[in-house]
C-alpha cells in the first residue's frame, strides 16, 4: 500500500530515474511486493514500459523523462529523487485510530526508512503503513522507559547522519505535552534537516469521540488542556476551578485522587459532571459518565491511556440521550456508562 488504497502486490513497476536518486524508491516498491524494473536512461525506459503497470518517475531532472511519460499508457506517479543527507520528520499519528491518521501523514510514513515509534497512536499499523521501514520502538510506559529522552534523540540524530530518512512517530500531536520541541531543538543543534507533520490531539478528538464538545453555546466560553502527570498544586486547581470552562486533562489518571480532593478544597461543586474516556477512537474505547464527587472511585474502574473531561459539557451526552428518548421512542438512545 502507498498513499492510502494502492496494493501494489503482483504489480509491476518501472522506475526511471539516476541509480542513486531511485534506489530508495526501489526498495520502498519491493518492499511493498511489486515486481520492479529499472531505467536510467529514457530509450530504456520505452522500452520496458509494455511490461510495466505503474511508471515511477524518480529523478533530479524528471524533464528528462517527458518522452517517456508521453509514451505511457499506464498511470505514472513523481517521486523526488533520493536525499544524499539524511532528514527527521516529527510526525502526530492522532489519537489511535487509523482514519485519523493525517493524509501528510501517511505519505511520511511511506518514504519512512526508519520510524522511532511511541506506544501511541497508530504504532500497531505500522506494518502496513511502512512494509519498507525499520521500527525502533522507543514507547514509554509509566515507570518505565526503553530509552530516555536523551538517548531517543541521541539515536535518531545518528541514524539520520547515516543517510536515512528518519520518522519520529509519536501519538497526538507532537507539541501537546509530547516533548517535540525537545526533539527539534536537539536535531536543529546537530545540524539535521527537520519536518513537523501536526496530529489530531486527543484532547480534542477524545471528548469528540465519546459526545463531548469542549465548548457549548450557553455552556463555556473557554476550556484548558491540563498535564497532570505530576500532582496539580491547589493554586493551579483554584485558577481552573475559577475560570469556569471545561478541563481537560491527558496523563492524570495516577494523580486523579490528588486532583479531585484539590478541586473539592477549593470549593468546586460535587455534583460537577465528569467523564473518563479510556482508548479513545480505537475499538478497546469505553466511557463513563460520573461526577466529581465519584470520579476518584470510577477512575479505578479504568487505565491508560485515558482523557478525563471535568465540566458542565461532560453532562451533554446524558441531556442528549434523553431528548432523543423523547422524541423518538424506538430509537436506541447512546448506552451511557454511568457512575
Amino acid at each position: 500500500m502507498i498513499g492510502i488504497d494502492l496494493e501494489l502486490t503482483g504489480c509491476t513497476v518501472l522506475i526511471a530515474g539516476s541509480k542513486s536518486g531511485s534506489n530508495k524508491a526501489v526498495k520502498r516498491f519491493k518492499s511493498q511486493g511489486a515486481t520492479v524494473l529499472t531505467a536510467q536512461e529514457p530509450f530504456t525506459a520505452i522500452q520496458l514500459l509494455e511490461q510495466a503497470s505503474l511508471l515511477v518517475i524518480c529523478d533530479a531532472e524528471p524533464e528528462r523523462f517527458a518522452s517517456v511519460t508521453q509514451a505511457s499508457r499506464i498511470p505514472v506517479m513523481h517521486l523526488e529523487p533520493t536525499s544524499q543527507t539524511g532528514s527527521i520528520t516529527l510526525l502526530g499519528g492522532g489519537p489511535g485510530a487509523l482514519d485519523l491518521l493525517t493524509l501528510r501523514g501517511v505519505h511520511a510514513l511511506a518514504d519512512a526508512e526508519v520510524i522511532f515509534a511511541d506506544r501511541l497512536g497508530p504504532a500497531e499499523h505500522l506494518p502496513l503503513l511502512a512494509p519498507q521501514a525499520k521500527i525502533i520502538d522507543v514507547g514509554k510506559l509509566p515507570g518505565h522507559h526503553k530509552l530516555t529522552q536523551r538517548e531517543i534523540e541521541a539515536q535518531m540524530i545518528e541514524t539520520a547522519r547515516g543517510g536515512a530518512n528518519v520518522v519520529r512517530l509519536k501519538g497526538g500531536d507532537p507539541f501537546v505535552f509530547g516533548r517535540g520541541y525537545e526533539e527539534i531543538t536537539a536535531a536543529t543543534a546537530a545540524g539535521i534537516p527537520v519536518n513537523v507533520i501536526p496530529g489530531l490531539s486527543s484532547c480534542l478528538t477524545v471528548p469528540a469521540v465519546a459526545g463531548i464538545p469542549v465548548t457549548a453555546r450557553g455552556i463555556n466560553t473557554m476550556f484548558t488542556v491540563v498535564s497532570a502527570h505530576d500532582p496539580l498544586t491547589d493554586i493551579q486547581l483554584e485558577h481552573l476551578s475559577k475560570l469556569g470552562g471545561s478541563i481537560v486533562i491527558l496523563m492524570g489518571m495516577g494523580t486523579i485522587e490528588q486532583t479531585v480532593a484539590g478541586l473539592h478544597r477549593v470549593g468546586m461543586d460535587g455534583q460537577m459532571p465528569c467523564a473518563i474516556i479510556e482508548s479513545g477512537t480505537t475499538q478497546k474505547q469505553r466511557t463513563s459518565y460520573t461526577q466529581l464527587d465519584k470520579l476518584a472511585q470510577t477512575a479505578r474502574g479504568h487505565s491508560n491511556p485515558a482523557v478525563i473531561v471535568i465540566g458542565e459539557v461532560a453532562g451533554l451526552p446524558a441531556a442528549l440521550a434523553s431528548i432523543a428518548v423523547q422524541d423518538e421512542p424506538g430509537l436506541l438512545a447512546p448506552q451511557l456508562e454511568v457512575a
